[in-house]
């Protein structure tokens, strides 16, 4: 199963630095290639709640080999794309199984582990994301040098057949006992059609600007769609996309609260780091992946020790640790980024960074998956990750406004990453009153 997260992680990141070879290969403008990255993101974001449901209501492994046969298949199609209209829809499709197996293999490990071995079940997923993230930049900038930037996508194929064999073979979970399996398309429209334009909005307003009235308009109009989810939600009863035992769950919203404050400072590292390398270091698109390597390596050992740490300490005090240092960590980076600088300066920043988002995502997906009943893991697993990416995908946005408002690259930097730090504090502030109960006495440590 962790193979399977891993080839969605590394998807993630990798096709980043294929952008120019694509553009260079179909004679395109980077504008139209950059949907490579986003049809696979967008499709991926807005469909994940989707599938988190249907896994729970028709089976996790049954919506695992789904999800991976669709994302081995237009990863081999893409992979062959004669134009760039070819390759953008094999992308977007990619998205939809993504999006079908990262909630089905979430549920499936957290009952395949007992309860106790709920917080290593989400160190391992993360942390193999994290390692699926580290290596994405530079496996995709050496195939992309060496090769062709389409093995990055030909390389899908192999490991998501061997992931399905694996989990043919080894996991045997039944599947749910449920009478009633009616679909609520009405709320899966709704939240993917209010999902999918205000992700648009976000996607445009770098170049059209928040005042601009095409991007008001499509605000307004993902929200008033979004509001109508929440209302056939609560028509639907018991076959609702989001029931109400998962809306009406206080310490679950809370960490999704949590989470959607913390996700800019990931997405905004990801994006600003590297330009920062190329531009002020003169790095190439592999040397810069390289240069991640302090924040995408300790992020993913992390959350492999979060697990156990979790086990051992609490939730409590591995989320608060994790969310203190995601605070601490842009603006370490402000403090390291200067003119005529290196990289040891911003070391420390990144490798903050890299602790705090190991400690705090494995941590909190374990809390909120766990705060559900069982038969819901899946869906929480696909609500986290899409707060995950729609606190990042609107932070992003806010930073890059910010950036874009200063005189320089340096000062650009400075302001966005103080921004980021401003944000997860108020994060912090949440996972403190609002996150994971309380924390563990001395007493109940050394008893256990």
């Amino acid at each position: 199963m962790a193979l399977g997260v891993f080839v969605i992680a590394n998807d993630i990141t990798a096709m980043n630095v294929a952008v120019p070879a694509i553009e260079k290969d179909f004679g395109t403008s980077t504008t139209t290639v950059q949907w490579v990255v986003n049809a696979y993101s967008l499709s991926f974001g807005v469909l994940i709640v989707t599938g988190g449901r249907l896994a729970d209501l028709f089976g996790r492994r049954e919506a695992f080999f789904l999800g991976a046969g669709i994302f081995a298949v237009f990863s081999l199609l893409g992979g062959l794309a004669p134009t760039e209209a070819w390759l953008i829809a094999a992308r977007a499709l990619m998205g939809i199984g993504g999006a079908l197996m990262w909630p089905a293999i979430l549920g499936m490990t957290f009952a395949l582990l007992p309860a106790e071995k709920a917080g290593l079940a989400g160190g391992l997923i993360l942390g193999i994301a994290g390692i699926g993230n580290a290596v994405g930049p530079m496996l995709g900038g050496a195939l992309t040098e060496f090769a062709s930037w389409r093995w990055i996508l030909f390389l899908n194929v192999p490991i998501a057949l061997i992931a399905i064999a694996v989990v043919y073979m080894l996991i045997h979970q039944p599947r749910p006992e449920y009478t009633d399996r009616r679909i609520d398309y009405g709320g899966i429209i709704t939240v993917s059609l209010g999902l999918f334009i205000f992700m648009i909005a976000l996607d445009q307003v770098v170049d059209l600007g928040w005042g601009d009235p095409r991007i008001i308009a499509a605000v307004v109009l993902s929200m008033l769609l979004l509001l109508a989810f929440v209302a056939a939600e609560r028509r639907a009863g018991d076959h609702a996309l989001v029931p109400d035992d998962v809306f009406g769950n206080s310490a679950f919203r809370w960490t999704c609260a949590a989470i959607f404050c913390m996700s800019a400072t990931f997405f905004s590292a990801l994006f600003f780091l590297p330009q920062y390398m190329q531009k002020e270091f003169g790095y190439s698109a592999f040397e810069s992946g390289l240069g991640l390597l302090p924040f995408m390596a300790v992020f993913a050992l992390t959350s492999f020790i979060a697990g156990p740490l979790y086990n051992r300490a609490g939730g409590k005090l591995i989320i608060s640790v994790g969310s203190a240092c995601i605070a601490a960590g842009p603006f370490l980076l402000a403090l390291g980024i200067r003119s005529g600088g290196d990289l040891l300066s911003v070391v420390p920043g990144m490798a903050v960074l890299g602790v705090g988002i190991g400690l705090f995502y494995s941590s909190a997906t374990t809390i909120a998956v766990t705060s559900v009943d069982d038969s819901r893991s899946s869906l929480a697993g696909g609500i986290i990750y899409m707060f995950q990416i729609a606190g990042g995908s609107v932070g992003l946005a806010l930073t890059t406004t910010i950036f874009a408002s200063q005189s320089g690259l340096i000062s650009g930097l400075h302001a966005g990453f103080r921004f980021n730090s401003a944000l997860a504090l108020i994060g912090f502030l949440i996972t403190l009153a609002f996150v994971g109960g309380r924390f563990r006495s001395r007493r109940k440590k050394i008893q256990a």
